[in-house]
């Protein structure tokens, strides 16, 4: 057989040859470095043996396959490590995610630390037993009287859903076998038995679904070297301090109530200025892009749903009230988004080609049903505040105003300090999509896509492809942001419409005094308010950059002699549209500074005596920086040009 590299040169062996015998005829360097293989485009163990010829590219530690299975094959120890300790553990599924893996067992006990470490230990015993793993098959009815024999009712379910035509493959360790299709490394030997750890354990619902029985997911991380590991520890320890849901509220930006529910948080005055902030600035840059101010109502009725299709596509998104299945009685719902509001914009009156494009924006607020495991913080909530805007553009200016959406975008995030870390996702349909949730032909989806596709290629945007996660209406371009755990969300979101138009009858009269329809563009310029506030605080880690601060200014009167003065430097900085504060308890002027310090204020200004005579402060920031005394003028001017600018820290 010829194998072909991704050099393009090719090499003859013998048929039964495996990928990692090929590694290792190239350099032993090599084979020891290989954790899977690609061959022909697909994902494959290396240690199976091959026929025929082949295109084969190795994958190590340094490429997303060979992380994959180095993963992979570690929620295998784990899971032969938790069934040797608890044989009457039952397993379900244990995949590798972006940073590591996880498993979910059915245990009548629940794991604490004790356990885990346990777990652990077992775990770098089967590391050294060097198992090889071996790869079997089984017909269908075989497969599962060989899982029902061994008492696994996840994996019995596992392999009944699987397609009738489908290779049901297991993986064998020693006495441990596994259901999965694999790739895996060869041996556990290859797993480092000092460089993975077991992170945590928490609740998660069989196959997601939040009417299924309860599991305990065990997480972890593994590297190919101990010092890889100690380093990612190290950045979670500083992910820790930094995770919003935790320092968030710490510094009192918000809270949740459990009488009031999950996923609704309560926004504290420092969380509530910081939205108000962001709100009326996006509205502000908004007003100057030629967007028109909405404001309309947070519910419909049903009818209103049924137009614009959200009712059939997107009902156990919604908060109903009323049965939605009595048609003679009337039901309304809380809306998930504007669109279909804000187009009653447009339809006020019949509008001309000389009329578009019309650029309506609105900060919404917006309700959505979300799965209560997927909640978190501030990032994913059931109700939010979101810039949401609708361009209705005639189809000639589609580029030029797709192109105006996604540079407002990106002006948004640079100036708040998010845009370095953003990723572009090009959401695409799945004309196969077994749910045939997608409206409108092939033609038309093609259309728009390839619109979108040259927009992005002509303003150079490197992006990635997501199939089947187009709107039902059409395709979009997500703005993706990771929150300190690697954890991607979307940010902000553009997105080509080429049939809600119609379905409303959002005509207008072309220059031949025609009826045309309509495109419509969907789109946020910062998105989700909420959202956004969480990925601040972990950016900067709750020190948010002057200008959004909630308190950009405390004075600290040195003794009760300069309360008179303190109080005169704030009248006159609060004049100046600074947000300042006194604090004029009877405590140390080290602990008030301390305490200003912990609350992340920018500027703490110092008065004494001799500042009250001079009719000046002494500066401090909130790092610790002693920048000297200046006038309290000065100070005004520095603070001021500082906050106009806009400037990160």
């Amino acid at each position: 057989m010829f194998i072909t590299f991704p050099d393009g040169s090719r090499r003859e062996y013998a048929d039964g040859t495996t990928p990692l015998a090929i590694a290792e005829s190239i350099s032993p360097r090599l084979a020891k470095a290989t954790l899977s293989c690609t061959i022909d485009g697909a994902h494959s163990d290396a240690f199976r043996p091959i026929d025929g010829d082949h295109e084969i590219k190795f994958n190590t530690f340094q490429d997303e396959d060979g992380r994959w299975a180095y993963r992979h094959t570690a929620s295998h120890v784990l899971a032969q490590a938790v069934k040797r300790l608890y044989p009457q553990v039952k397993l379900a599924i244990g995949p590798s995610i972006d940073n590591g893996w996880y498993y979910d067992f059915d245990a009548d006990f629940s794991f604490t630390q004790e356990h885990l470490d346990a777990i652990e230990a077992e775990m770098k015993k089967i590391c050294k037993e060097r198992l090889p793993l071996v790869r079997s098959e089984k017909p269908r009815a075989e497969a599962i009287a060989y899982m029902e024999s061994l008492g696994e009712p996840y994996k019995v379910e596992l392999i009944n859903d699987l397609p009738e035509d489908a290779v049901i493959s297991f993986y064998t360790q020693g006495e441990f076998t596994d259901l999965c299709a694999g790739p895996h490394l060869d041996s556990t030997g290859r797993i480092k038995a000092n460089a993975f750890k077991l992170t945590q354990c928490c609740g998660a619902y069989w196959r997601g679904d939040s009417k299924r029985k309860m599991l305990q997911r065990i997480y972890g991380i593994a590297f190919p070297k101990k010092d890889e590991l100690d380093e990612y520890l190290a950045k979670q320890a500083e992910a820790i301090k930094r995770d919003h849901n935790k320092l968030g509220r710490e510094l009192e930006y918000f809270t949740t109530v459990e009488c009031i529910g999950q996923g609704l948080p309560i926004l504290l005055p420092k969380g509530a200025r910081v939205i108000q902030l962001l709100q009326r600035w996006v509205e502000d840059v908004e007003q100057k892009k030629g967007y028109l101010l909405t404001k309309t109502p947070l519910m419909a009725k049903r009818e209103l749903y049924k137009i614009s299709g959200h009712w059939d596509h997107y009902l156990d998104g919604m908060f109903v009230l009323g049965d939605p299945d009595d048609e003679t009685k009337e039901c309304f719902a809380l809306r998930p988004m504007t669109c279909p509001f804000q187009y009653q914009v447009y339809l006020n009156r019949q509008r001309s080609y000389r009329d578009l494009p019309m650029r309506l924006g609105e900060t919404s607020t917006l309700f959505r049903n979300e799965d209560s495991g997927e909640m978190h913080g501030l990032i994913r909530v059931r109700q939010f505040t979101i810039s949401e805007g609708h361009l209705i553009l005639r189809p000639d200016q589609l580029e030029e105003e797709f192109k105006g959406c996604l540079e407002l975008a990106k002006y948004c995030l640079d100036t708040v300090g998010l845009l370095d870390k953003c990723t572009f996702r090009f959401s695409q349909w799945d004309p196969s999509n077994p749910k045939n949730k997608y409206e409108g032909t092939p033609e038309q989806w093609d259309h728009a896509q390839s619109v979108m596709e040259r927009i992005l290629n002509d303003l150079d945007v490197h992006y990635s492809i997501g199939i089947d996660e187009a709107a039902f209406y059409g395709p979009k371009l997500d703005i993706q942001y990771k929150n300190v755990y690697g954890k991607e969300d979307t940010l902000v979101t553009i997105q080509i419409d080429m049939l809600l138009a119609e379905r409303f009858g959002m005509y207008y009269i072309d220059e031949n005094g025609n009826k045309a329809l309509p495109y419509i563009i969907h789109r946020t310029s910062l998105g989700c308010y909420e959202r956004t506030l969480a990925y601040l605080i972990e950016e900067y880690a709750g020190a948010l950059p002057l200008w959004m601060m909630p308190t950009q200014v405390r004075v600290l009167p040195i003794t009760d002699r300069c309360h008179d003065y303190a109080e005169k430097v704030v009248e006159r900085l609060s004049d100046a549209g600074i947000r300042v504060e006194g604090d004029y308890r009877s405590e140390k002027l080290g602990y008030k500074i301390r305490d200003a310090q912990m609350q992340k204020i920018p500027y703490m200004l110092v008065v004494g005596d001799k500042e009250a005579e001079s009719g000046s402060v002494a500066v401090r920031t909130r790092a610790g920086g002693d920048e000297g005394v200046m006038s309290v003028d000065d100070f005004m001017a520095k603070c001021l040009k500082e906050i106009a600018e806009k400037v990160k820290n």
